[in-house]
């Protein structure tokens, strides 16, 4: 009975490794590639399980999501052989399994390499037929398009889908960066000259202005203010006048103590002989 169980347990043993040598899983994020004694027999298969036949054929697996090929920056030259660093990346995936198995026997690092290569050319062509204006302040966005469209034609070769590509910086080689930013701080320097001369040369203008205003004011205020005095000492007359009339002993009684005040206010000696009109209310006589 037990030897009965053995062999039972044996066979179920079998089984198994036969049936796990046959089956096969395939992943949503992969792309699987099934040999038939080392030739192609399908490609692309759906995510889920599948069948193969144990030693006749074999499954090769491929990452089945967007790749980044992020290489080191490169000089480029352009229209009129002015040199930028230009530093870019690219997406890409496979397309055809089959295609990129035979071109590059599926190595992801020789698919990498020879999308590089083929991105670079199409970068130096395309730097080649611009000035750096067009490069840095032009559509951008329409030449990478152009870019793409050519790659992805070669790329077709691959197997291979190139999904984007970006530049992620344009600088000019370090060599050249302190000649540039020199000459791009003595033309901001200029700049501000011009523009402090403008603003002295404004500011004498308004300060001229408001000179010529202040006199116009002060002389208009001075007219004024003579015409106001030249007016209340005509109406103080009219009145001292209209007084010296109504009382003319009175009004020379006035007269001649704002003349004693006037004369006798300081502390200044005065000897004179006390005769006179003038000294008449000093006498002890009527």
């Amino acid at each position: 009975m037990s030897s009965t169980l053995n062999k039972l347990f044996f066979l179920v043993i079998i089984i198994v490794a036969a049936l796990s040598s046959t089956v096969f899983f395939v992943d949503q994020r992969e792309r699987v590639l099934l040999l038939h004694l080392g030739e192609i027999k399908q490609a692309d298969f759906k995510p889920g399980i599948h069948f193969k036949i144990p030693g006749f054929e074999e499954i090769k697996r491929f990452d089945g999501r967007i790749l980044t090929i992020d290489a080191n920056p490169e000089n480029y030259l352009t229209g009129r052989n002015k040199n930028l660093l230009v530093d870019s990346f690219l997406l890409w995936k496979i397309a055809d399994t089959s295609a990129y198995y035979t071109a590059v026997g599926g190595d992801q690092r020789l698919a990498s390499s020879r999308l590089y290569h083929i991105v670079n050319n199409g970068l130096r062509d395309a730097f080649a037929t611009r000035t750096v204006k067009e490069v840095v302040a032009g559509d951008r966005t329409a030449m990478v398009g152009k870019i793409l469209i050519d790659a992805n034609e070669s790329a077709k070769a691959l197997g291979i889908e190139i999904v984007n590509i970006r530049i992620k910086r344009i600088d000019f080689p370090s060599n050249i960066n302190d000649a540039v930013y020199l000459r791009m701080r003595t033309e901001r320097l200029q700049e501000a000259k011009e523009t402090r001369a403008q603003g002295a040369e404004e500011a004498e203008i308004i300060r001229s202005k408001a000179d010529r205003e202040r006199i116009t004011i002060v002389a208009h205020a001075e007219q004024k203010s003579e015409e106001i005095r030249g007016n209340g000492d005509a109406e103080a007359t009219d009145i001292y006048a209209q007084a010296y009339g109504k009382n003319e002993e009175f009004y020379g009684f006035y007269r001649r103590l704002a003349a004693y005040q006037n004369v006798f206010n300081g502390d200044d000696m005065l000897v004179i002989e006390p005769k006179g009109e003038f000294f008449n209310n000093f006498s002890s006589q009527e």
